[in-house]
């Protein structure tokens, strides 16, 4: 019985490890993770994810595409500015104001470490929960 408390303790311990290793090169202080907080809130990683996959995308199909309020859009989109992950062209349609978004080099950067930090997370974590999915599963 001994035994099998030692193996699943050692089941743990390279579980989390293989975690460990995972964030080791983007740890932050402490060894928390370094993820990037302005991509990482979920409203501004649409708004990336969106630009990532549309050229340029105005306000309005922005707004549509996030099923947000012009305030909310306004505000995490002026942070992606901030961060020089997204250019901002306001001008006129005719009388119409048109405000467009692109992502920036620096932003397609930013999404690209932000998707492999992700990646490596799964795939240290993936090993760890499709084993309890299968013990839960035997039960």
């Amino acid at each position: 019985m001994a035994e099998r408390g030692g193996a699943k303790r050692a089941r743990a311990k390279t579980a989390a490890a293989d975690v460990a290793q995972a964030l080791a090169p983007v740890a932050g202080e402490g060894g928390a993770p370094a993820l990037d907080r302005v991509i990482h809130e979920r409203m501004r990683l649409g708004i990336v994810s969106a630009l990532a996959a549309n050229e340029v995308l105005s306000f309005n199909e922005l707004k549509r595409l996030m099923d947000t309020s012009d305030g909310n859009l306004s505000v995490h989109a002026r942070k992606l500015e901030d961060a020089g992950y997204v250019s901002c062209t306001k001008g006129f349609e005719g009388r119409v104001p048109r405000t467009e978004f692109r992502l920036t080099a620096e932003g397609r950067r930013a999404l690209a470490a932000y998707v492999d930090h992700m990646e490596a997370l799964l795939r240290a974590v993936r090993p760890s929960v499709e084993a309890a999915a299968s013990r839960a599963s035997r039960r």
